[in-house]
């Protein structure tokens, strides 16, 4: 058992340069790829906020007042008793 682990340790040492080098190489893509999602993420988030702050407003609402303004105008009338 202990000639195994004797090996493997001998085995990686002689590959220790191999096996960092991809380890930088994989960190590397990893941190390249995280980079651009975020950047993707943050570009359509601000085109986003420009695209509805800069939309022209075309939606008009109507509303009929008059049963509101009947109600206060009698609301006035009374007489207090």
């Amino acid at each position: 058992m202990s000639q195994e682990k004797v090996n493997r340790y001998k085995e990686e040492k002689a590959n220790r340069k191999e096996i960092l080098a991809k380890e930088k190489k994989k960190q590397a893509v990893t941190k390249a790829v995280a980079a651009v999602i975020a950047l993707a993420l943050v570009c359509w988030i601000g085109y986003s906020v420009y695209d509805m702050a800069t939309r022209p407003d075309t939606s008009t609402i109507e509303m009929d007042a008059s049963a509101l303004d009947s109600y206060l105008s009698s609301m006035g009338t009374e007489t207090a008793e």
